[in-house]
Order: structure tokens, then C-alpha cells, then sequence
């Protein structure tokens, strides 16, 4: 409670809330987007009322190009979608119909569920205007709908329900600000004993052992009560998420003792801190597949303990997994955790009997 009623870490938690509200409608909904009609026919009004009728995207209807580009470049609209005129002589004829949409590439997410939604609404339009030229040849409905159908597709939710770039990203995010403050939290530990000279081995452990429970406590906060409170879908008992967060935080504490140790310096540690967070976010594979990645960059994500704890917890409260899928994790954690804490005190001994890192010369 003390350290709850410190500036410090009430700025913390009132900074984590701030950074999850912009999760809390969970998808872009009702994006606003130009629609310029050159065509006025019931092919391109029927396009029009199709993507109206998705929940991403908000139709406006413009009159000319040059108003649409100037409020797409002020940020009032997302993109603008063109209907080129002769659109539905070139579908009864069977051309290729081309529909120039004019995209915010600054915003890969909505320009990418943009994209999807024009292209769905321009198929379910095209499919119509092929069932009617079947059928004027002869050709029954079922028989058209096996040939413009061959294939029905299924989409089965296992990945929090729903298209949601946020339920997505979510979990890593969490992982990560975790990490973030138990780095910062470990390295002020262990300054703070290195600066009172040689203490025994079972005073260090224990001092960087009264940290965990408060890491706990801010675990249930980030993966049981705030998901909760934005409406995301959690398959996990609350006690099986502390459970896997302890070796989580284990091999952030070992983490954090060999940065002291290699760094020392106060104001260095913290320098490096700030910059690295990002970077390790994106190493993560929340954003991008770590095995779309280089391989020495995935060698460099294999080696943070928030890349294992992201596919953790993500595996268990988000996709379900039961907490023995997912026993390989906790392992490479504790081993993480270890190779770390031990690698700290090899160099704090090398230093300690006069070893030093100076530069070649």
C-alpha cells in the first residue's frame, strides 16, 4: 500500500489505463469514406449501398475528386473509392472493371479493412450480375451457384471473436509493460544493493524476491481485471494466469541483473531502457511473425523473455490452450531466467577482481 500511494507508481497505473482505452471499442467501426458515382447505375448503386451497409465503413457521397482527395489529406475521410463510368456495361459484358480506391497509407489498419470490405461488396455485387447471365442461358440457380460457388468457406473463430487488430495486439502489449516496469523496478533493486558493497547471496535473492508479489498483484490487474473491463475474451482461470506470469517474471529479474551488471552506470541503464522497449515489442511477434523475421533478428527474439511470455499467455486466456501446452514456455522461461541471474553475478565477480570492459587500444 505504500508503494501504491507513491507518484511514481500511481503514474504508472494511471498510464496503463490511459494506453488500454484506445482498445476499448475493440475494432474500427464506421470509417468514413468517399464515394464518387461517375457511372450512376444500379450496378454502382448497388456497390455503394453494399459498403454502406458493412459495419467498417461510413459511405459519403462526393461530387467530384479533387473535395474527396483535399479531406482525405486533412484526416476527415479514410479513403475514397471511384466508380468509373460504363461499371455495369462492363459486367454484363464480362470485362475487366477496374475501381480506383484512393487509401491513407499512414494507417495500415483501416486502409487494409477498407480494402477488404471494396472488395467484398464489388464480389457480391459481380455474383448477382453473374446469376441473372446464367440464368438467361439456360443454366438453373443451383446449377450457377455450384459454378460461381464451388468452394464455401467456414471462418471459425479461435483468435478472440472477430476481426479485432486489438484483441490481437492487446496481449503482447500487456506483456510488454509488464516487462518494462519489472526491468526498471529490478535494476533500481540491484543498484541499490550493489551500492552497499558485498551482501550475501540469500539477502540479494531475497530482496529481488519481495518484488514478485507485487508483480503479481499488477499481473491480475493487466490480465484478469483490465481485459475484462474492455469486454475481451479470456479462456483462462485467473489462478492459471498468476501461475504462468511467476516464471515470466523470473526471467525478467535474472534479465534485469545482467543489464545492471553490464551497464552499471545509472543513467545508462535507463537510456537503454527507453529505447529498447519498442524495438523489443515488435521483436515480439505480436506484430509481425517472428518467422517471417531474419534469422539472426528471430535468434535476437528467441532470447527475450517477452517473446515466450507474449505466446503464453495469449496461448492460454486468448486461444484457449490448456496450461500443459504450453509447459515448453515455462520451461525455456526458468532456464532463461537462470542463464541470465547466473551470467549477472559471473561478470559482477570478473569485476570484482579487477576485470574491466575497456575498448580495443
Amino acid at each position: 500500500m505504500r508503494m501504491l500511494q507513491k507518484p511514481m507508481w500511481l503514474m504508472l497505473l494511471f498510464s496503463l489505463c490511459v494506453m488500454s482505452t484506445v482498445y476499448m471499442n475493440r475494432s474500427v467501426w464506421d470509417l468514413p469514406v468517399a464515394v464518387i458515382d461517375m457511372d450512376h447505375s444500379k450496378a454502382s448503386r448497388l456497390i455503394t449501398r453494399q459498403l454502406n451497409a458493412t459495419p467498417k465503413v461510413n459511405t459519403q457521397v462526393y461530387e467530384n475528386l479533387p473535395d474527396a482527395l483535399r479531406d482525405l489529406g486533412l484526416r476527415k475521410l479514410f479513403a475514397v473509392v471511384l466508380m468509373p463510368q460504363d461499371l455495369e456495361q462492363k459486367m454484363l459484358s464480362g470485362k475487366q472493371v477496374n475501381i480506383p480506391v484512393y487509401g491513407d497509407a499512414t494507417n495500415r489498419l483501416a486502409n487494409g479493412q477498407i480494402e477488404l470490405d471494396v472488395i467484398a461488396a464489388y464480389q457480391q455485387v459481380l455474383d448477382q450480375y453473374s446469376m441473372q447471365l446464367m440464368q438467361q442461358q439456360g443454366f438453373s440457380t443451383r446449377e450457377a451457384d455450384v459454378i460461381l460457388n464451388p468452394v464455401i468457406g467456414q471462418t471459425i473463430e479461435v483468435f478472440n471473436p472477430g476481426i479485432s487488430f486489438a484483441a490481437i495486439v492487446f496481449p503482447g502489449l500487456l506483456v510488454m509493460l509488464l516487462q518494462h516496469s519489472l526491468l526498471i523496478a529490478g535494476v533500481r533493486v540491484n543498484i541499490t544493493l550493489r551500492s552497499q558493497g558485498k551482501l550475501p547471496l540469500a539477502v540479494t535473492l531475497g530482496t529481488l524476491s519481495a518484488l514478485i508479489p507485487v508483480w503479481l498483484f499488477l499481473s491480475i490487474v493487466l490480465f484478469g481485471l483490465w481485459p475484462w473491463v474492455l469486454g475481451y475474451r479470456q479462456t483462462a482461470p485467473l489462478a492459471e494466469i498468476v501461475l504462468l506470469t511467476l516464471p515470466f517474471q523470473l526471467a525478467v529479474l535474472g534479465l534485469a541483473k545482467l543489464l545492471t551488471e553490464c551497464i552499471r552506470e545509472v543513467e545508462r541503464i535507463y537510456l537503454s531502457l527507453s529505447f529498447i522497449t519498442t524495438p523489443v515489442y515488435y521483436l515480439s511477434g505480436t506484430l509481425w511473425p517472428v518467422q517471417s523475421m531474419p534469422d539472426w533478428v528471430h535468434t535476437i527474439s528467441m532470447m527475450l523473455p517477452s517473446t515466450w511470455g507474449a505466446r503464453m499467455i495469449a496461448g492460454v486466456n486468448q486461444m484457449g490452450l490448456p496450461v500443459l501446452e504450453v509447459r515448453e514456455y515455462v520451461i525455456v522461461l526458468l532456464a532463461m531466467g537462470a542463464v541470465y541471474a547466473t551470467a549477472g553475478l559471473l561478470v559482477a565477480k570478473l569485476r570484482e577482481n579487477g576485470w574491466r570492459l575497456r575498448p580495443p587500444g
